[in-house]
C-alpha cells in the first residue's frame, strides 16, 4: 500500500512499514490546508497532529485508512471519513507514562516555582527568599478525571508522591480500571462537583468531544477555589479558556499543554492571554512527545497498518459505512 504520514514520525516507523512492504512518504510540517492536494493516490494516512479535514478526505481517492498516531482524533473529520468509507483507528495507551510524567512534572514545577526561580537565576538573580515559599505536595488531594490509561499512569505516580487520589465512580470501569483503584487505594467519589471540592489538585485526562467541551467551565473552577491547580494535558477546549483566565486573575494556578485555539504547525508565532499568565506553566501540546512514547507508538502504527494490509480486523473509532 501507499503510505502518506503527514507529519515527522520516527525512523523506526517507516522502517517496520517498509519491511511489511509498503511504500511510505514522509512529508513533516504538512498543514492541513495543503494536505487535500498531496493525499491523492494514497490508500493509508498517518498523522499526529495535522488536521484532516472533509476536504482531505473527500480528495482521497484511494484513501481506505486513516491512523492517529496517538490516543485523541478530535483533529479527524470522523463522519465524513465513515460516509466515505475509510476507516479510522488511533493508538491509544502507548503515550500514557510521558503524559502522566508531564502531568506530574506540572504539579512540582508550580508548587516549588522552578520556572521563575530558573528564569531569574538565568538573569543572574538570587531570591532565596522568594522560591523558599511553597506548600509542598504530600497529603494533599488530587483529583483525577479521566481515569483511563493515563488517568491511572499518573494515579500510580501520585500515589507514591503520597498524594491521596480520588476519582469519579463509573459503573461501566473497566478491570484494568477496578483494579488500579483497589490496589493504589484511591478514593471514588460522586458526584463530579464533589471531586472538584474536595480537591486541591484537579487534573484532566479525558478525549476532546462534544461531550467534554468545557468540562470545566466557571462554577468548576469556582468549586476548586483559589488556592487549587489545575493541570490539564488533555484537550484544550474541555477548559472553558474565558473562565480559566478570570479564575486565573483569581488566584488559581494551572499548568497547561493544551489550547483551544493552539497552532497545528509544529513551528508558528502564536501569543494567548493564558500562556502569558503569571500564574500558569505551560507547554506546547509535547505531552505524548517523549522518545519512549514515540518508539511505543510507531510499534502501534505498524502493527495496525500491518493487519489492515492483511486484511485483519482492527479496532477503529468509528463504523465506516460500504460503499
Amino acid at each position: 500500500m501507499r503510505i502518506l504520514c503527514a507529519d515527522a514520525v520516527e525512523a523506526s516507523l517507516i522502517a517496520g512499514l517498509n519491511d511489511l512492504g509498503h511504500e511510505v512518504d514522509v512529508i513533516p510540517g504538512l498543514a492541513a490546508e495543503a494536505l487535500p492536494a498531496e493525499i491523492a493516490g494514497y490508500e493509508v494516512l498517518v498523522v499526529r497532529g495535522t488536521r484532516v479535514s472533509a476536504e482531505t478526505i473527500a480528495a482521497g481517492d484511494r484513501l481506505r485508512l486513516i491512523v492517529r498516531a496517538g490516543s485523541g482524533y478530535n483533529t479527524i473529520d470522523v463522519d465524513a471519513a465513515s460516509a466515505a468509507g475509510i476507516s479510522v483507528t488511533n493508538v491509544p495507551g502507548r503515550n500514557a507514562v510521558a503524559v502522566a510524567e508531564l502531568t506530574l512534572g506540572f504539579l512540582l514545577a508550580i508548587d516549588r516555582q522552578i520556572p521563575l526561580a530558573s528564569e531569574q537565576l538565568h538573569h543572574g538573580q538570587w531570591d532565596k527568599k522568594r522560591f523558599s515559599v511553597a506548600t509542598g505536595v504530600y497529603g494533599r488531594t488530587l483529583g483525577i478525571i479521566g481515569f483511563g490509561g493515563i488517568g491511572r499512569a499518573v494515579a500510580e505516580r501520585a500515589v507514591a508522591f503520597g498524594l491521596h487520589v480520588i476519582t469519579l465512580a463509573r459503573p461501566s470501569r473497566d478491570e484494568l480500571g477496578t483494579a488500579a483503584i483497589e490496589r493504589l487505594g484511591i478514593e471514588v467519589v460522586e458526584p463530579h462537583a464533589q471531586l472538584i471540592r474536595r480537591s486541591d489538585i484537579l487534573t484532566l485526562h479525558v478525549p476532546g468531544s462534544s461531550a467534554t467541551r468545557h468540562l470545566i467551565g466557571a462554577d468548576e473552577l469556582a468549586d476548586l477555589g483559589a488556592e487549587g491547580i489545575l493541570i490539564n494535558t488533555s484537550r484544550g477546549d474541555v477548559v472553558d479558556e474565558v473562565a480559566l483566565l478570570a479564575a486565573l486573575n483569581g488566584g488559581l494556578r494551572a499548568g497547561l499543554d493544551v489550547f483551544a485555539d493552539e497552532p497545528t504547525a509544529g513551528k508558528a508565532e502564536w501569543t494567548s492571554p493564558i500562556t502569558s499568565h503569571p500564574n500558569v506553566v505551560a507547554t506546547p501540546h509535547i505531552g505524548a512527545s517523549t522518545e519512549q512514547a514515540q518508539q511505543a507508538v510507531a510499534s502501534g502504527v505498524v502493527d495496525l497498518v500491518g493487519a489492515f494490509g492483511r486484511g485483519e480486523p482492527i479496532p477503529l473509532v468509528n463504523e465506516p459505512r460500504s460503499n
